[in-house]
């Protein structure tokens, strides 16, 4: 019977491998910063990442960024990156003086709605992505995030 069973198994193992999704690379971009500069996400890569979609005026957005920033100080050492990505229509008029009110440390950009169709054309902010260390979005979180729900998932890939 065990000749029966073990070929079995090892065919439906090898079944659903074939069928399972591989890890999904995040799609690259090029976004500027308020200084001017560019921040490509592939530079990145080796680092864990927070790709947060927010905007000024969402209230959940603006209660889950003091967590984001006690998180980027304690794990910043440890190769975890956070990048803010603003959807204000209004761009750097109405970002500036938030980042500067709420002292982001991490860096944001202003999103195209390019960027948020390369990311599935998500319809809720905050929207978040977890990038893993090779690239790959490994978790998809829409509304807020606590800093105690990002720490569960930093401490699976730090």
């Amino acid at each position: 019977m065990n000749r029966i069973i073990v070929p079995i198994i090892l065919a439906a193992s090898l079944l659903l491998t074939a069928f399972t999704d591989s890890p999904q690379k995040a799609p690259d971009f090029k976004l500027k910063k308020a200084d001017g500069t560019i921040l490509q996400l592939s530079k990145l890569q080796g680092n864990v990442v927070l790709l947060n979609f927010w905007a000024t005026w969402c209230a959940p957005c603006r209660r889950e960024i003091p967590d984001f920033l006690e998180a980027y100080e304690k794990y910043k050492a440890q190769g975890f990156e956070i990048v803010g990505v603003a959807l204000d229509e209004e761009g750097w008029e109405v970002v500036t003086p938030f980042v500067q009110r709420y002292k982001i440390t991490y860096p944001v950009v202003i999103g195209t709605g390019k960027t948020v169709q390369a990311y599935g054309s998500f319809d809720a902010i905050p929207t978040s992505f977890l990038i893993d260390r090779k690239g790959n979005i490994v978790d998809h979180h829409i509304g807020l995030m606590t800093k105690s729900q990002l720490e569960k998932k930093l401490k699976l890939l730090l």
